[in-house]
């Protein structure tokens, strides 16, 4: 009876252990995603979280209660057994990254009266001009298609209704943003609006965090479309992407 609590114990110990170290990963691996890669409300507009949620179902609950299961303090192979765990840990939380990293939003892209978040998955990799994507939370980029013929603009509005291809896309239609900032006062919409579609405590407690807001456009994700604040009277400037229905 005592060698079973003895050895209750020790697999009880080993379990709290690994599950600390498994936490400290995964936490730091949150702060890499939100802080460096998808910037709040980013992870939300994204699908991100599918990913994430794999690696704390094999971070957090498979790794330490396999330790749990394995663990004897005599037991012959132990190491082996734990360095096997360890490293089917270590792969999952890499490939989890990888994914994370591969699917991060690279542009904040401006189309015809919108913004779209764009991924680095999303970018067609077709055109002759090259940008390079940002590592650490997306850039505002324009997407120009006023100089495009009228066959240009009929191609690129059936790719967008057959394949679900936007203009955004395609780095051979982006420009710099600072032109589009005419085009972000002309289409922006009064703040007002976004009552019809929020709560207004939470629309208030926005305008109130940031009060020089004046207008907004919509910015359509993946997953959960968010809002663009904007002010208008500083000449288009982009204040923050908060989390609201834009429509």
């Amino acid at each position: 009876m005592r060698y079973d609590a003895k050895i209750f114990k020790d697999k009880l110990k080993a379990f709290i252990i690994h599950l600390a170290i498994s936490l400290t990963l995964v936490l730091a691996a949150y702060m890499l995603i939100n802080l460096l890669w998808y910037p709040a409300p980013l992870f939300k507009a994204t699908d991100a979280g599918k990913i994430f949620i794999m690696i704390l179902i094999i971070d957090l609950i498979l790794g330490p209660l396999l330790t749990f299961v394995i663990y004897k303090s005599n037991k012959q192979k132990l190491i082996l057994d734990l360095t096997v765990i360890v490293l089917i840990q270590l792969s999952a939380l890499g490939y989890g990254l990888y994914s994370v990293y591969q699917a991060r939003p690279v542009w904040i892209a401006y189309v015809v009266d919108r913004f779209e978040l764009v991924r680095a998955n999303d970018i067609l990799q077709e055109d002759e001009q090259i940008y390079y994507l940002p590592k650490f939370g997306p850039k505002y980029i324009y997407v120009d298609l006023a100089s495009l013929s009228a066959s240009e603009k009929l191609d690129s509005i059936l790719d967008e209704t057959t394949y679900n291809i936007s203009p955004a896309q395609k780095p051979k239609f982006y420009n710099d943003f600072e032109l589009a900032k005419p085009l972000v006062i002309k289409n922006s919409q009064d703040v007002n609006l976004l009552n019809n579609y929020n709560h207004a405590i939470e629309v208030r407690k926005f305008l109130e965090r940031y009060p020089t807001a004046d207008s907004f456009l919509p910015l359509k994700a993946n997953a959960v479309d968010m809002t663009v604040l904007i002010e208008k009277q500083g000449g288009g400037k982009v204040i923050k992407i908060v989390d609201l229905r834009p429509w």
